[in-house]
């Protein structure tokens, strides 16, 4: 007998035997009966003051499961002859993008402006420890681009845009973790995350893709308005039928080459606010009281919104038991991000805490957005004291309006300098985030407001500022054919999955143009 059930378990019964002995009895059978129960959906559940596990498995019965095919996934085919597609980028959503080319027979080159995974650790290690950037390589450019050394998660509400479960099978079989697969919040940790994105490259390379690193692409190859290819910065032109634009939130530069050659593009509303730090165990304690380190709970996580007046203020990629980096691209400018990894082992807890704005704040101009970020990260840089370091306040200083005379320890490698945040952040993000801090404290986690939290500026690239236009079905460029944004960069998608899952498409639509007569 096969059987699904729906459990809601006590974490002390979220074990495998108590897992085993929790199905048995919900079928009425004895444990002993059960030849195996496989994890299908995995949910901590802890609001209303109690914490449970729901648990969705699929249960045996008196009959042996069925052989198990480790991570299969569909394969690809040998690729030949001259590559017909220029993807630019190698972050999720042109990995996947080639992965959905090859997989229907069509070679493409990936290029990206960093350095491979292992080329990047030491301009990272250089940036956090001696405040010198790289800005070809560095945490949002690269090989796997900015999620490969900020945590991996996969966690995505684009559940319609396509096949979660397909990407979710392709990391598993490129070495995550089989519980992304059915962890209702799954990541991979920016531990492991590396070495599942190399992985996954070679197995293109291996196809036939062509991938070149440390490969900035300067200029588009253009024949009137159909483009016909890009140029890289040391002058090597590619040709191609078709080029993706799939480069990320962070590459100015690469707005600026649109707009300089009239690509159909607009602004659009985006988040920024600062990065909020906590001691892991106080979280844990607000959020599982009694069970606070249970170790079937593990490092608690949060989600906090607000919205007053059409201005929104919400918790952003939030990283229990993690790490804050610096996402700067710009020798001027501060960033900061965070990450976890796979075991979210670190005695702290980091979210960014964003306001929305849009461009009644910034400017009707395609690139208005993009210069208002650049302005905060600019005056974070100039409080900061150069070297990258971040300016910052204890939460309780911030809101009583004063500079903090001294700073808890904090995860962020490059340093923190004291600093008032309302001369860097403007009113109009200030004003919204102290009235939620208050709101968060008093009606949704009593205690979240502590003298123990830190704020860091500034949390700048929650999502790109500009938007790409492109066809609704075709999804090509609707001023230039031959080109297709992309992504989180060109404004349709927000991370990992969701990236992917758009990579994706975008190869599908290049393969009906193809394809068609």
């Amino acid at each position: 007998m096969r059987r699904e059930l729906e459990l809601v378990l006590h974490p002390d019964a979220a074990d495998p035997e108590g897992l085993r002995r929790a199905a048995a009895a919900a079928l009425g059978v004895a444990p002993d009966r059960l030849t195996d129960v496989v994890w299908r959906r995995r949910t901590i559940d802890a609001r209303h003051g109690k914490v449970r596990i729901q648990a969705k498995v699929e249960v045996f019965v008196d009959e042996a499961p069925p052989a198990v095919t480790e991570n299969e996934v569909p394969g690809l085919p040998s690729l030949s002859g001259e590559p017909s597609v220029v993807v630019v980028g190698a972050g999720p959503a042109g990995l996947f993008c080639a992965w959905g080319l090859a997989r229907q027979g069509v070679r493409c080159v990936l290029v990206d402006r960093g350095a491979n995974v292992r080329g990047r650790r030491p301009a990272l290690a250089k940036l956090n420890r001696e405040g010198v950037l790289d800005p070809d390589s560095n945490y949002c450019f690269g090989e796997g681009g900015a999620g490969t050394f900020s945590d991996g998660k996969l966690y995505t509400r684009a559940t319609k845009r396509g096949d979660i479960d397909l990407v979710l099978a392709l990391l598993a079989a490129s070495g995550a973790p089989d519980r992304i697969l059915y962890d209702a919040r799954p990541h991979i940790g920016t531990n492991r995350l590396p070495k599942v994105v190399q992985t996954f490259r070679e197995r293109l390379e291996a196809a036939g893709v062509v991938v070149r690193f440390d490969a900035r692409v300067d200029d588009l190859l253009l024949d009137g308005a159909r483009v016909r290819g890009v140029r890289l910065a040391d002058g090597t032109d590619i040709p191609a039928q078709a080029v993706v634009m799939a480069t990320g939130h962070s590459a100015r530069d690469v707005y600026a080459l649109l707009h300089r050659h009239r690509v159909a593009m607009s602004g659009k509303g985006f988040a920024l606010g600062v990065r909020i730090e906590h001691p892991q165990a106080h979280i844990d304690r607000l959020q599982y009281g009694d069970l606070a380190g249970h170790p079937q709970l593990g490092a608690a996580p949060y989600a906090l919104t607000r919205t007053e007046a059409g201005v929104g203020v919400y918790s952003f990629c939030m990283c229990p038991g993690g790490f804050i980096v610096a996402a700067a691209t710009e020798a001027d400018g501060v960033v900061v991000n965070g990450m976890s990894p796979h075991a979210r082992g670190s005695r702290f807890a980091n979210s960014g805490m964003v306001v929305t704005v849009g461009p009644e704040t910034f400017g009707a101009g395609p690139l208005d957005g993009l210069a208002y970020q650049q302005r905060i990260e600019q005056a974070a840089f100039r409080a900061g004291g150069g070297g990258f370091r971040a300016p910052a306040a204890r939460v309780t200083d911030f809101l009583a309006g004063r500079v903090s005379s001294s700073l808890p320890d904090c995860s962020y490698r490059p340093g923190l300098a004291p600093a008032d945040l309302r001369s860097v952040l403007p009113p109009r993000i200030a004003a919204p985030l102290s009235e939620a801090l208050r709101e968060f404290d008093r009606r949704k986690m009593r205690g979240y407001v502590t003298q123990d939290a830190v704020m860091l500026g500034v949390e700048s690239r929650s999502s790109a500022p500009v938007r790409i236009e492109r066809d609704a079905d075709t999804l090509e460029s609707p001023s230039h054919r031959g080109l297709y944004p992309s992504a989180e960069g060109a404004g349709y998608a927000g991370g990992i999955v969701s990236a992917a899952l758009d990579g994706l498409r975008v190869a599908e639509a290049i393969v009906r143009r193809v394809s068609s007569p």
